[in-house]
């Protein structure tokens, strides 16, 4: 999996008697011009009353972050979008792609070796145009995957479920930004349930073959798309910077790449479970 830097944060010893003085705002270009001191972890300033402060460098560097983040992240979603309404709404390209397979299993094929390369290589996903390059192949792959199962659903169903998804994600990334619970800390739990959500889909993956069992495939469906939304809210907390883990301000490409994956899941389990299949 990803090999991207988290930062296990705690507070500092300040010296005793030691006073600190709140720093002038620095200028948008002597904030960033600061960024490779974040290499080392998060920057401390030790206030009187011995609590961690973050500084105004981390405090702008973490700013500048999570706006690049979700621009990248708004960009791959649109995509996505229009993707998916075209392969729904376009009766020649539905009938095109539903009957030439091959395509799909491309996608997959380009899918997984683009992903694999950008969350295992970290030279890769930090040299810049390659990681705006292999994001953006990543991006029309998994759009394409996506966009060919909703052709299978009834439009009504897929504009249902993408409503239900977009609903979800927003309410789960307003509550990872206002929310005092620490989700970082849970990686045992979320290990655990994924463990759960695999032995369940190779428990589904043998018995389909044999015969199709609705209720067994629903819950495995609401399985799923209980973990990604957790794992959406484990992600975001990532990057917002503010709680026990943080991930890397230079792991930019990581971040979105993790993000737009657990919505694109989301939506695709939401789609199963409530998804009407065409006759």
């Amino acid at each position: 999996m990803g090999t991207a830097t988290l930062t296990n944060k705690t507070p500092g010893d300040c010296p005793s008697g030691q006073t600190s003085v709140s720093p002038v705002p620095p200028s948008y270009d002597e904030a960033t011009a600061g960024a490779p001191q974040m290499q080392a972890g998060i920057i401390e300033s030790c206030g009187t009353d011995g609590e961690t402060q973050f500084s105004w460098n981390d405090q702008n560097i973490r700013r500048v972050f999570i706006r690049k983040v979700y621009t990248l992240l708004f960009i791959q979603l649109l995509v996505t979008f229009a993707i998916v309404s075209l392969f729904t709404f376009c009766e020649p390209i539905k009938y095109y792609i539903q009957r030439n397979s091959g395509w799909y299993w491309a996608s997959y094929a380009v899918f997984f070796v683009t992903y694999l390369t950008l969350s295992c290589c970290t030279a890769v996903r930090r040299r810049f145009p390659w990681n705006l390059i292999l994001l953006a192949i990543f991006t029309l792959s998994l759009s394409y995957m996506t966009g060919m199962l909703s052709s299978f659903y009834n439009t009504k169903s897929v504009m249902m479920c993408l409503g239900i998804t977009s609903a979800v994600c927003l309410l789960v990334t307003i509550f990872s930004f206002q929310t005092k619970i620490d989700v970082t800390t849970c990686r045992g739990m979320l290990f655990i349930f994924s463990m759960v959500v695999f032995i369940s889909g190779l428990a589904l993956a043998v018995v389909l073959p044999f015969q199709y069992v609705p209720w067994l495939d629903t819950i495995y469906a609401v399985l799923g798309a209980i973990l990604f939304t957790m794992f959406l809210a484990f992600d975001t907390q990532l990057v917002m910077g503010n709680k026990r883990h943080s991930i890397s301000s230079e792991e930019y490409i990581f971040a979105t790449l993790s993000i737009y994956l657990d919505i694109i899941y989301i939506f695709s389990f939401f789609l199963q479970i409530f998804g009407t299949r065409q006759d």
